[in-house]
């Protein structure tokens, strides 16, 4: 593709620029008398010998081109000349050598780049066969709140009119409706270079940045460049590359890396960093020379290498010993560097939770790192098995995995006890590979890495790997890998659904202790989810992240890195669950499954509206099986804090477990301590509904991750009322507190004495009184609110999972009793299975999670159903309907288990503890879902008999079932979908009204009366 020429644009504009120009030299030479003699010699030099647009982007720093005039001949003897160097900008001269531009920018690799220009001249230095090169490099990107408080923006008279029009003439593809936003956006950015360029160069970075858009935030073109001043042949290529969400430091520089090892000469550049309502964009114009001579052909073989290689700086981050040490030396390709962290990270999380001192981070990285021989045959194994492009791809696998499985076996270098740990690194990558169904790693366009793996390899890693684990097996487990993290998502059915939880590690101590404890949290949380979803049609299952959030300076580069885990990680399960026919519809992607798997995901842990959205955007413009319906809580959808769905249910079990308990809530005085914040959904709704409907109820202690409250008579329903949904915990107002009460915060500190001290305000007879207090003082305080303060009602719905655990559950009955009567768990994992045991049998009422906080799930549940029956503008027209029809079931569904629970715990004369009566009831309605959903699977013909038909029917909202057009609409669900909601209705209806097994003789009778 040729595109018009840089230096001779549009007669029209050529003659405004030539004009510029010319007034630009005339300046220069003005201002030629303080500068030594030569100076007038070297400036017509520049003006002879460097390109068009030299003159042009250095029109706003002429003292840089005066300099450079008056030390061109110092340029030779000289490793660089600094012409300008501030703190805002850094001007330079060299001569050209190639890593020349890369040393630069790895010297500065720690700054922020908003803009970065390289150009070479087009003949030698005078008396030189050198070439000069001049860059120049602009610090500081603009935050997406600048970018958004921008307002009443007035581009120059004409711009737009001029850009629109050169735009038509080169990119008539380009989509218009966009057009002045993005130039606006521009403008916004970086009004400097856009008074400086000229309109073609202002339409080719519009256009690309809509292409960046357009292919998900990576995308890479290459046009040929005609011509030269004076018609010479410049033998140039154009590069243009786009990417969304860089790494805000060290990116150019790795970019530079990735031409300069494939022998590709950049002779210039134009890279600009824009900033978005979210994140940064890069927008780089690369003007190449391959060593190896011709142009750079978009069907070349070396282009493919450059855009995977380009991508990749993505996935790989450059702080790694596989990039420093292996990249640089030519061990590995930038791919290779990519896949070996990759295993390191799978192994790690794989081994460590359950050994975590045998095989913690460093450990796994050595055991790569030294022997990267062993790295390269497992890499191997893995693209005989996998690449797409490979012939005979079944038989090179099968003879690379009997030289790889040889290979592991007999490692051996004379260390028995690192050879024993490094034989269980390199087996457990081995399983990896062996048991990995399909990836995206062969998807040149993507931000991360994905694994579809059989989970029959957690047999394969052997109990010592597996023990700390529930001993039911999941359906799927699928690994990610970015450059800023790494999770599992965990599925206990073919349908499943259940929430994304990313873990932001702000420090070294954070990553390595939820790295380590990974895959056994996401783990947990997706069989307690499982047990969790035994009212709807899908299964359950828990996508957790963690993401390396060390050493930001701001929240908003926080969020940055988060975006682009979840982004990156959101394509890459795309790349595998998009399915045409059952396989994977990316031809990149080699398929061992060759099914659909219908997954839903919801909001949890640093999910943010945001990226909801995104999210369902992006699911269904790639065209996965459920469309938008991937997600809930979206905008069109049931918003959980906003209808407060997970907590609606925890109140109904409390109200209930309490009554069991002779304590009317509604009416009755009643103590209660709550975990979690008033800004949080969960913690924050069930403050909401406890001051809304429980009067009496005096809420003792509140502790969230801002702050600690505790008042002895309560906290004043006024006060908390204010900040509930609305503010965090450290906005309560401490003068509407009681005597003894007291606040603590975790964000207001002080260092004294090299001791970090925090606030604490106590209200004493005589008023607020302030103090500090040390970090072992606030601690011991939050340990004291939780298990010595006496309430009767416990209500654990924010935290960490596992809080409570076998080794502090002992401090809940310290004076001689308990310090609480009931426990309703709105939070998943509080409390661990072994600590619920204890805690249960000193005569503590507790309702686990999987049954009290269940209604958050089945509240999405309908969501997924409602994507699926109605548009979006029907769903927003009925959605307050529909909502009250969820809402009903919900208190229909916690209040048949709660009373079920109680029933069968008095049944059994108190023998029997709460929670393994939930788990038991979990486990027969998922047993006999399962048969069910595998039996419609197999007679699929009575999905649409009228008997079935009524079934799916009573599973729906009123407003769908007793609506004639969509009723009629049912016929029109994934067949999945409705064996799956066949399954789940009869499943549910079988255990909680009993007549499956209270009909017994019914049954024989009629199996008799068929039968003999």
């Amino acid at each position: 593709m040729t595109i018009g020429t840089e230096q001779n644009p549009v007669n029209e504009n050529a003659q405004i620029e030539a004009r510029r120009q010319a007034a630009f030299m005339r300046s220069l030479q003005k201002n030629l008398k303080h500068m030594n003699k030569g100076s007038g010699d070297s400036l017509k030099w520049l003006q002879e010998n460097m390109p068009y647009y030299f003159f042009i982007t250095m029109k706003e720093d002429p003292q840089a081109v005066l300099n450079l005039a008056n030390q061109l001949d110092q340029v030779k003897q000289q490793l660089k000349v600094n012409l300008i160097d501030e703190d805002e900008q850094l001007i330079l001269a060299r001569v050209d050598r190639p890593g020349s531009f890369y040393d630069t920018l790895r010297s500065i690799r720690h700054r922020k780049i908003g803009y970065s220009e390289m150009v070479h001249s087009l003949s030698p230095l005078p008396d030189s066969d050198e070439y000069l090169e001049v860059q120049k490099i602009e610090f500081g990107i603009k935050t997406p709140q600048e970018i958004a408080d921008a307002e009443n923006v007035q581009l120059p008279q004409g711009l737009a009119k001029r850009v629109r029009r050169i735009m038509k003439e080169n990119y008539p593809d380009f989509d218009f409706r966009r057009f002045q936003e993005y130039l606006r956006l521009l403008w916004v950015n970086n009004e400097s270079y856009v008074r400086m360029s000229p309109p073609l160069r202002l339409a080719r970075i519009l256009w690309l940045y809509q292409q960046g858009n357009q292919h998900d935030g990576l995308y890479l073109d290459v046009e040929e460049v005609e011509e030269a001043e004076g018609g010479r042949q410049s033998g140039e290529t154009r590069v243009l590359f786009a990417v969304g969400n860089p790494a805000q430091s060290g990116f150019m520089a790795q970019a530079m890396e990735v031409f300069s090892r494939l022998d590709v000469g950049v002779r210039r550049l134009y890279g600009l960093n824009i900033t978005t309502k979210y994140h940064t964009y890069f927008l780089g114009t690369m003007y190449v020379r391959p060593h190896a001579g011709g142009f750079l052909e978009k069907t070349s073989e070396l282009f493919e290498k450059l855009k995977v290689e380009l991508y990749n700086t993505q996935i790989l981050s450059p702080s790694t010993a596989s990039y420093l040490k292996f990249l640089a030396e030519g061990v590995y390709s930038g791919e290779e560097a990519s896949l070996a962290n990759t295993f390191i990270s799978f192994a790690h999380t794989s081994l460590a939770h359950a050994h975590p001192d045998r095989f913690d981070l460093e450990t796994v990285k050595i055991a790569f790192h030294a022997h990267p021989e062993m790295a390269h045959t497992l890499i191997n194994l893995f693209r005989a098995r996998f690449d797409p492009d490979l012939k005979d791809r079944d038989a090179k696998y099968q003879e690379l995995l009997a030289q790889t499985e040889e290979a592991v076996a007999n490692y051996n270098t004379g260390h028995r006890h690192l050879d024993e740990v490094r034989r269980e690194i390199y087996r457990c990558i081995l399983v990896f590979i062996t048991h990995t169904l399909k990836t995206n790693f062969f998807v040149p366009e993507k931000h991360a890495l994905a694994f579809r793996l059989d989970p029959a390899y957690l047999e394969a890693l052997g109990d010592q790997f597996t023990g700390d684990l529930p001993e039911d097996r999941p359906f799927r487990v699928t690994f990610f890998y970015g450059r800023y993290g790494a999770g599992y998502h965990i599925g206990f059915s073919d349908i499943a659904r259940g929430g994304w939880r990313t873990i932001i590690c702000r420090n070294q101590d954070e990553w390595i202790a939820n790295s380590a404890s990974l895959f056994r949290e996401v783990y947990v949380l997706a069989h307690t989810q499982h047990l969790k979803n035994k009212d709807i049609y899908e299964g359950g299952s828990k996508l957790t992240v963690v993401c390396d959030a060390r050493n930001q300076g701001s929240e908003d580069e926080v969020v940055s890195r988060l975006y682009k885990l979840q982004y990156g990680m959101t394509n890459a399960f795309l790349d595998l669950f998009v399915t045409e026919g059952g396989m994977a519809a990316n031809p990149r992607v080699v398929d061992y499954y060759g099914e659909e798997e219908p997954i839903e995901i919801g909001p949890d842990e640093n999910m943010h509206d945001a990226m909801i959205e995104q999210i369902a955007k992006q699911a269904k413009k790639r065209g996965y099986v459920l469309g938008i319906g991937i997600m809930s809580s979206k905008s069109v959808g049931i918003n959980h804090k906003e209808y407060g769905v997970t907590s609606r249910g925890v109140y109904k079990f409390a109200e209930i477990a309490m009554a069991d308990q002779g304590v009317d809530i509604h009416n009755d005085s009643f103590s209660v301590c709550i975990t979690g914040g008033p800004y949080g959904d969960v913690a924050g709704n069930i403050m909401n509904l406890l001051l809304n409907n429980s009067p009496k109820a005096r809420i003792l202690t509140i502790t969230d991750g801002m702050a600690a409250v505790y008042d002895p008579k309560g906290i004043d329903h006024k006060a908390l009322g204010e900040i509930v949904l609305k503010k965090d915990l450290d906005a309560l107002n401490p003068e509407a507190l009681n005597p003894g009460g007291f606040i603590q915060y975790r964000n207001q500190r002080k260092t004294v004495d090299m001791r970090e001290l925090f606030k604490k305000v106590v209200m004493t007879e005589n008023g607020l009184e302030e103090k500090w207090i040390t970090s072992d003082e606030y601690y011991r305080e939050l340990d004291n609110l939780l298990f010595r303060v006496e309430t009767d009602l416990l209500l654990p719905c924010g935290g960490r999972p596992e809080t409570i655990d076998e080794n502090n559950c002992h401090k809940l009955f310290e004076s001689g009793k308990s310090s609480v009567k009931v426990i309703v768990e709105g939070a998943n994992s509080f409390i661990t299975p072994a600590a619920r045991t204890h805690i249960q049998d000193q005569g503590v009422v507790l309702m686990r999670d999987a049954s009290a906080n269940k209604c958050g799930v089945i509240s999405s549940s309908y969501e997924i159903i409602a994507n699926l029956l109605m548009t979006n503008k029907e769903f927003l027209k009925h959605k307050e309907e529909y909502v009250s029809d969820v809402l009903d079931i919900l208190d229909r569904r916690a209040e048949d288990e709660a009373n079920l629970i109680l029933k069968r715990h008095k049944d059994a004369g108190g023998k029997v503890r709460y929670n393994d009566i939930s788990n038991n009831l979990s486990r027969d309605i998922n047993r006999h879902y399962a048969r069910l959903f595998d039996f419609f699977q197999k007679r699929s013909d009575l999905a649409e008999h009228p008997m079935f038909k009524k079934v799916i029917l009573s599973h729906l909202p009123a407003m769908i079932s007793e609506n004639v057009k969509f009723r009629g609409r049912i016929k029109q669900l994934p067949p999945k979908i409705k064996f799956a909601i066949l399954a789940a209705e009869l499943a549910t209806t079988i255990v909680y009204k009993g007549g499956w097994d209270t009909d017994l003789e019914g049954r024989l009778k009629s199996f008799i009366n068929a039968s003999f």
